[in-house]
């Protein structure tokens, strides 16, 4: 079963949302609102690291954040191209938010862009009450924005001030040791410049609207104002 959320924020591997949109889903969480998190896979297929350990991992930085929840499909890593999209179907069902968070699709990375076409077929398809009828009853999202991915430098619709929940983004990013930390093979991840280069970006896009840290996002359709209105309003 399914807990209810009000924000559903997907991300092909551990980590990928708190690279992404980290600072904005802990600003979320301590406006009260009810924030949820769906890795994709377990990133089994990462150069350091481990499933258990990822997910040990993955659950120390949802607490970070001060997410209600998190939970992991296990859909294959390197895998999502061929992934059918039921299970994120069921999962948005059951979760039924209002707002969904997903990678954008011209990442680099193949595992984010299959991440970011799996997400948008299923956001629609949760929608279809003909589609996978077996997977509860249709819910649509009112808002979908999209992310960045971390070596993506993104043309946002809308940027967020996350000035004053950055620290939690950086203690999320910190629990993941084994992608970021400085033992075991050398990787880009673990270069050292890697977090430095994400924060610089989110840095410049906070320079866009005159504060020091902010998050940018995209918009697969027309924003709806209301909708935008209720996530920031906090």
């Amino acid at each position: 079963m399914v807990t209810r959320c009000e924000v559903l924020a997907i991300g092909a591997h551990p980590d990928d949302v708190e690279l992404g949109c980290g600072a904005l889903l802990a600003r979320l969480a301590a406006a009260g609102r009810a924030v949820g998190v769906a890795d994709l896979t377990a990133g089994e297929l990462a150069t350091r690291g481990t499933p258990v350990v990822r997910r040990a991992e993955a659950a120390a930085a949802a607490a970070a954040l001060g997410v209600a929840w998190r939970t992991c499909l296990d859909l294959g890593d390197g895998a999502l191209a061929g992934a059918a999209p039921v299970r994120l179907v069921e999962l948005i069902r059951g979760a039924r938010p209002r707002v969904l968070l997903g990678p954008h699709g011209d990442d680099p990375h193949p595992d984010h862009a299959d991440a970011a076409r799996l997400v948008a077929r299923a956001s629609f398809l949760s929608g279809v009450a003909n589609a996978f009828p077996d997977a509860g009853p249709a819910h649509r999202p009112g808002l979908v924005l999209l992310y960045a991915g971390p070596r993506q430098l993104l043309e946002p619709d809308l940027v967020v001030d996350v000035t004053a929940c950055y620290t939690h983004k950086r203690e999320a990013l910190a629990c993941f040791a084994s992608q970021f930390g400085g033992d075991g093979p050398a990787t880009h991840l673990a270069s050292g410049f890697f977090l430095a280069a994400v924060e610089g970006r989110d840095r410049a896009w906070g320079n866009l609207i005159g504060v020091e840290l902010a998050e940018g996002l995209a918009c697969p359709g027309t924003l709806a104002a209301d909708e935008l209105a209720w996530l920031l309003g906090g």
